[in-house]
């Protein structure tokens, strides 16, 4: 772990001189074997060297745990896998926005996929070089797409014609060329959930793959437009790799296919996607994807962009929580602990799993946590929400727990935060980063104040307007 940790600051080190050349520097430092911050020892979790007891009892729960070891180890990974070809990786900010997180990746070298103006704003908080970012997103307004060409961005990956038509609008207002990558739909089945697929017919994202000659010529009989690329994107997670040797081969066609009518398409973008290790090991390593990936990329002598979110950030994170009470009813146990849909959202709306266990368990953490488990029993895990959804876990073999225990929901460190909410007037909790021995602090727990604090009152009173406390 230490070691880990010295390579990746060293990198980090290395990265603010701009001479420096990242893929090189990356052969001098092998990668480590996949790294599991979050680990029990003496019969309690730690992340890296932390107990996770301290942490809930410094900052309270629910708390978010981050470690910078391994968002740093999954960014290297991917880097090492693609280094050949020298690719822009680009981290996918909706998977989580933290601006520590994202000057973390930064200084590691990390580029930035953005969807809002505001992920815009935050990559430029964070110090990120805005000519290595991608804009991509089927609803970009105007002011967001002059704030994008006002930044320079590598290119905006173009979701409709009504899209490239807006762009070269606000360019020629600008006296501005807009470099785009035409965002093709190349009808290929990540075989992901259906909520989160989006490379196939019928999707909200992309143009389909057989207009690409008809909107590139559009591109290139404007003077405010630059084609620089294309784009694909197939869903998420995609846990196996035949997709994405499926879009890399239609992409490179696709290229081959506009160069021999005089356009000089370079880039070629695959997104992002790749699997994650919810449950173990279901997902592939970044090599793996690369192996499809890269025999495409280099006959097509393209520059490659990537667009990684979860694979870096969600395993890196994990949400701890506190039993408030136990109860048995109907022929079930439930736990019911702080944690609740509006800090994590995926179970209620994708059926998502997660790996749930004590902080400080009685039974050790089995390899499969959806078998029937010795000194164990089935167990729905919810929350304080009023919605039947609200849970974490259902039927999950538990070890024995009661009022105060310590709870932790791994793999929680993509798509928790970023989606969460103040549903039920919750405050959203504490988050902290963990490197090494020393913990920081990287946003406050909400209070009842926060959660009125832009709120205005429309209407008179004749008593007056009640203060908001500071109590949470």
């Amino acid at each position: 772990m230490l070691n880990e940790l010295a390579r990746v600051r060293a990198f980090a080190k290395m990265q603010s001189s701009p001479t420096t050349h990242s893929v090189s520097f990356f052969h001098l430092l092998p990668l480590s074997p996949v790294m599991e911050p979050f680990r029990y020892r003496d019969g309690e979790l730690y992340c890296e060297e932390v107990r996770i007891a301290d942490l809930a009892h410094e900052y309270g729960t629910p708390l978010w745990v981050y470690s910078s070891a391994k968002l740093l180890h999954e960014y290297r990974a991917i880097q090492e896998a693609f280094a050949e070809v020298d690719p822009v990786i680009c981290y996918s900010v909706k998977s989580n926005s933290n601006l520590s997180i994202l000057k973390l990746l930064n200084s590691a070298g990390c580029s930035f996929d953005v969807v809002s103006g505001g992920e815009l704003y935050r990559v430029q908080k964070a110090g990120a070089d805005t000519t290595r970012v991608v804009f991509a997103g089927v609803g970009k307004t105007d002011a967001e797409l002059r704030q994008a060409l006002e930044q320079n961005i590598l290119m905006f990956n173009v979701e409709s014609e009504a899209e490239l038509d807006a762009i070269s609008r606000i360019a020629a207002s600008m006296n501005r060329v807009a470099p785009v990558a035409l965002r093709l739909n190349p009808d290929i089945d990540g075989k992901t959930h259906a909520k989160t697929t989006t490379g196939k017919k019928g999707n909200k994202f992309g143009m389909d793959i057989e207009r690409h000659n008809q909107l590139a010529n559009k591109v290139l009989n404007d003077p405010h437009l630059e084609l620089r690329g294309i784009h694909m994107h197939l869903g998420s997670p995609i846990n196996t790799t035949e997709p994405y040797e499926a879009a890399a081969r239609k992409a490179l066609d696709v290229v081959s296919a506009l160069r021999s009518q005089g356009h000089q398409t370079n880039w070629i973008n695959l997104g992002g996607g790749f699997g994650l290790n919810y449950r173990g090991t279901e997902a592939p390593p970044a090599a793996e994807y690369a192996q499809v990936i890269l025999p495409f990329i280099k006959q097509a002598e393209c520059r490659l962009a990537l667009e990684p979110g979860r694979s870096i950030s969600g395993n890196a994170g994990a949400l701890i929580s506190e039993v408030i009470f136990t109860k048995r009813e109907g022929g079930k146990l439930f736990v019911i602990q702080d944690a609740a849909m509006n800090d994590l959202v995926r179970p209620a709306m994708y059926d998502s799993f997660h790996r749930l266990w004590p902080v400080k368990p009685t039974v050790k953490p089995p390899q499969d946590y959806e078998a029937e488990i010795p000194g164990c029993e089935a167990t729905d895990v919810v929350g304080p929400i009023c919605e039947s959804g609200d849970y974490l876990a259902k039927g999950r073999y538990l070890p024995p727990m009661q009022r105060g225990d310590l709870l932790c929901t791994f793999s929680a460190g993509a798509y928790g935060t970023a989606m969460s909410s103040n549903y039920n007037s919750r405050p959203r909790g504490a988050e902290v980063l963990v490197d090494g021995t020393q913990v920081r602090l990287i946003r406050k727990r909400e209070t009842y104040a926060d959660l009125v604090a832009g709120e205005l009152f429309a209407v008179a009173s004749s008593v007056a307007d009640p203060a908001p406390t500071d109590e949470a």
